[in-house]
């Protein structure tokens, strides 16, 4: 019966007319079902080829069925198609490739933290992208999707650093002139430049242990160009050269300067988010002095091969204070070996010493703070100076007691602790040796400490559970594990993170240094030079 129907309305030409709307409207619903079927969430392997045969296949097929009266079981051959249907068939072609395409840009960023695995699907997008102009649509939409998913405070720095290096390969993988990338990370690197702790993040993640983004690329060796010479490498690969993409505002072109993007790498990208090599090598120092001085084991060859590696990326003059200082590390442990090993010593020391003796001008500028140690422990350093000076002759040693780590071990009641603590906590259970209970008063004068830090540093104990705040601001030892529970549900302020604290003094703290030398200059120059008059303007 539908048959017949269908056999009449094409002689008398209405069918186009009565169903046309009705067909078009269900086949392109059929086409996003069948997309968002077979292909949603799948970015390792490719679609195209597959949706392109089932449009042949089943589409157009059951569409010629409608619009044309078949004479033989084995179907219409090309020639009896009509026209209309032929036309049709490139509009649902056309259709399909924009469905697809904003199908795969609403799962880019997805896609984005599965490459390299996902390059299929960006092999499909680059296809559609050449038939349909997507552009703009692709970077709004991947700009907002980005902004939305990892630019917020929940967020650490070193994960929108891992998004952005990702975002850098995928969309470069997409789109080689550079253009579309620097239009959607432009909110990343402008969120990045105001949280606190990205240059540390990224220095961390080029030099840190285990593969990483960054440290990968670092390996690599190749030189970061700067400037004039960034964009010449175009020339050079003439051959696969690409105009820039059609369709973006030439404003946009222009400011971002896709010559150079096009041939910038990964950590050159990383370094430009703040537009300074310097600024990432003075934070690579401190870095490195936190290491220096916070293991007692270093591994010295591993920071050796991370400075060659710099040196290549960033040249040797910005790296020239590191090598001084891991030439100290060297020369101290030599020094060391040298003092432990006299043998014309008049006595034995009460605990070993292992010095790291630095050259001041070359290391960053060290934190205020200070310790006063106990008497025996003082003396003990006084006998390592000594034996420095007939060593050394004409030098001498000025002692940092605040920084360093300690190895100690703790025998009270039933348990023994073994433990690496940082000097100030190493001073602080000491005195507890002599007198179980300590104001927080007593104890500040005692070791020159402040007492705010010092209430911090003693959390670190009572988080161990050797100490406790028996009341207001006087704390005691617990020499028994059982005196412990009594105090458990007082609040300790996490003493730990000072594990985590620098130091060196911070990068605000070195600033501030600085511009007080230029400070007293101006009061100098003020204070010296004679009063003038003040010429005012006249008028006549």
């Amino acid at each position: 019966m539908v048959t017949a129907t269908n056999v009449k309305l094409l002689k008398m030409g209405l069918i186009d007319r009565l169903a046309g709307s009705a067909l078009t409207a269900l086949i392109k619903l059929k086409i996003k079902e069948h997309i968002n079927d077979t292909c949603v969430g799948i970015f390792d392997r490719s679609h195209l080829k597959q949706l392109e045969t089932w449009i042949n296949d089943v589409v157009m097929t059951w569409l010629t069925s409608i619009f044309t009266e078949w004479k033989s079981k084995d179907g219409v051959s090309q020639e009896n198609i009509p026209k209309s249907v032929q036309s049709f068939k490139v509009k649902l072609t056309y259709f399909m490739y924009e469905t697809f395409a904003q199908n795969v840009i609403s799962q880019f960023f997805s896609i984005i933290i599965d490459y390299p695995d996902s390059s299929p699907a960006i092999d499909d997008l680059k296809i559609c992208m050449e038939k349909i102009d997507m552009r703009v649509y692709l970077t709004e939409s991947l700009r907002s999707s980005l902004e939305a998913r990892i630019l917020h405070p929940g967020v650490n720095t070193m994960d929108i650093l891992t998004g952005y290096v990702a975002a850098i390969k995928a969309i470069r993988h997409l789109d080689n002139t550079g253009v579309i990338l620097e239009i959607v990370t432009a909110p990343i690197k402008d969120y990045l430049r105001k949280r606190n702790d990205t240059v540390r993040r990224v220095v961390t993640g080029l030099t840190e242990e285990g593969p990483t983004d960054l440290s990968e690329e670092l390996a690599k060796g190749e030189f970061i160009k700067y400037g004039k010479d960034a964009g010449n490498n175009e020339y050079s690969n003439w051959e696969n050269w690409e105009p820039d993409p059609f369709g973006i505002d030439p404003n946009v072109l222009e400011l971002n300067n896709s010559k150079v993007i096009r041939s910038a790498d990964i950590i050159s990208m990383v370094v430009d988010i703040y537009g300074s090599k310097e600024l990432f090598m003075v934070e690579y120092r401190n870095l490195m002095a936190d290491r220096l001085l916070s293991q007692l084991d270093f591994n010295s060859e591993k920071e050796i091969r991370n400075l060659e590696l710099l040196k290549i990326r960033f040249g040797e003059s910005l790296l020239h204070s590191c090598e001084v200082m891991l030439k100290d590390v060297t020369d101290s442990k030599r020094i060391n070996a040298h003092i432990h090993g006299d043998e014309n010593s008049d006595e034995s020391p009460l605990f070993d010493i292992s010095s790291l003796i630095i050259s001041a001008q070359f290391w960053p500028s060290f934190n205020k703070e200070s310790l006063q140690l106990p008497v025996e422990l003082e003396n003990e350093f006084k006998k390592f100076t000594k034996a420095y000076e007939s060593y050394k002759g004409n030098r001498t040693l000025n002692w940092r007691t605040v920084t360093g780590r300690v190895n100690i071990v703790i025998e009270i009641g039933d348990r023994v602790l073994e433990m690496t603590v940082p000097p100030t906590q190493a001073v602080i259970i000491y005195h507890f040796q002599h007198k179980n209970e300590w104001s927080l008063e007593e104890l500040s004068s005692l070791i020159k400490v402040p007492p705010s830090a010092l209430r911090r540093r003693i959390s670190f104990w009572q988080n161990h559970g050797l100490i406790a705040e028996i009341e207001p601001g006087v704390f005691g030892l617990l020499e028994k594990e059982t005196e412990k529970t009594q105090f458990e549900d007082v609040n300790i302020t996490d003493a730990d993170e000072e594990d985590l604290e620098s130091a060196m003094a911070s990068a605000s703290d070195q600033r501030e240094e600085e511009l007080q030398v230029f400070w007293s200059y101006i009061v100098g120059m003020l204070t010296n030079l004679d009063s003038e008059e003040l010429n005012l303007p006249k008028t006549s």
